[in-house]
């Protein structure tokens, strides 16, 4: 949907809201809307805060907040369409809602409050055992209780295979789905969060590395004049970001341990700069010496990939003016911020700022070192 020009066109939200399965809301309601706030972030669960005109006498306040349409743990779907072309921007659930009452005419507001269904892995802790599996078959076994809410499991086999060893080790689940699936993919360098879409009530439930790889989207021009899509980029280079790791493991036969080597992260994360950064910090993992050797190269793996990123930037664009929706965990390029700043960067987050007529964007990137690795970037 990303790629299709927005136009100039007016933006309309349609909401749908329901207990599991969702359905349009009355028109009343998508009427009184007066601002939405849409959060998306890689590595977190999303979130949303919409604003409701609360007329006295209005359908919200007369019937359906009573009833208790908003109440916590309603479904709802937030869909974008600029020009005709709708985009799903949020499947989640509400979480709280707020009456703002006022003695102004018209000032009296609702605001609703609520989170991703990622939300749903994280109400009830429970124990349970995997026998045999590996990380990733755990996580697919974990997904599939959440298939009547549409969610689609996107989970990639890790990159060190950590065979499983019942007759060494059974491995438990502890805590709610959310934090145990949160915690394979932090041991293995990856990212676990909710995609919504393509379709309303639709989602695909990403467990794997950070899509550092493919099409990217349409550049971020800034300080080029009449082509600018952005009024200002910000960017900043933290040295202390970057870590390098160090794990001791010890042979359990001859009770030796060493250090393992360092590893590369180019598997997990593709560099998007052509000059790399050193790392400046060293730190030494706990407890890998008594896991098993490649449970613990995968933890040393990973800690290295998730400090590599030491160069971020930020900045906010319209809608209307940029031509494209930016779409968060995927790769733009940037141009006109100069040799050592334009090229590929990763979306770390969006924050998306509807109300009528307005569509604005607040956007931070990152990426590993400085300078383009390519002299084209995608226009």
């Amino acid at each position: 949907m990303f790629d299709l020009p927005v136009g100039q066109g007016p933006v309309h939200i349609t909401l749908l809201m329901g207990p599991k399965l969702a359905r349009p809301v009355p028109a009343e309601v998508t009427e009184a809307l007066l601002t939405a706030q849409i959060t998306a972030t890689a590595g977190e669960r999303s979130g949303f805060q919409l604003a409701f005109d609360l007329t006295k006498n209005g359908i919200i306040s007369r019937r359906l907040l009573p009833e208790g349409f908003f109440d916590p743990k309603t479904r709802i779907i937030v869909t974008v369409s600029v020009k005709g072309t709708p985009d799903v921007l949020f499947d989640g659930l509400i979480v709280r809602h707020e009456v703002g009452a006022s003695n102004r005419p018209g000032h009296s507001t609702l605001t609703v409050t609520g989170e991703d269904l990622t939300l749903l892995m994280d109400l009830e802790e429970r124990t349970a055992r995997y026998p045999n599996l590996p990380p990733s078959e755990r996580v697919l076994a974990i997904l599939r209780r959440y298939s009547d809410y549409g969610i689609r499991p996107d989970v990639y086999t890790e990159k060190v295979a950590q065979p499983p060893h019942q007759d060494l080790r059974v491995h438990y689940q502890t805590g709610t789905d959310l934090q145990y699936v949160t915690e394979l993919a932090r041991a293995n360098g990856y990212t676990f969060y909710l995609e919504p879409g393509p379709g309303p009530g639709q989602s695909s439930a990403r467990w794997g590395p950070e899509v550092r790889l493919g099409i990217r989207q349409h550049a971020l021009n800034v300080n080029m004049d009449a082509n600018s899509t952005v009024d200002q980029l910000t960017f900043a280079y933290d040295g202390t970001a970057r870590e390098e790791p160090q794990a001791r493991w010890q042979n359990p036969e001859t009770r030796q341990s060493a250090l393992l080597p360092q590893p590369s992260i180019s598997p997990l994360r593709p560099p998007l700069g052509k000059r790399p950064t050193p790392a400046l910090k060293r730190r030494t993992l706990a407890g890998t010496a008594k896991q098993q050797r490649e449970q613990a190269e995968a933890e040393l793996l990973a800690r290295a990939a998730v400090s590599a990123d030491v160069v971020s930037g930020s900045g906010s664009l319209d809608v209307n003016r940029h031509g494209y929706i930016l779409q968060p965990r995927q790769l733009v390029g940037v141009r006109g911020a100069g040799r050592a700043y334009d090229g590929d960067y990763y979306v770390k987050s969006v924050t998306h700022n509807l109300r009528p007529g307005s569509y604005q964007q607040n956007f931070t990137l990152s990426r590993e070192g400085l300078e383009a690795r390519s002299d084209y970037v995608r226009p």
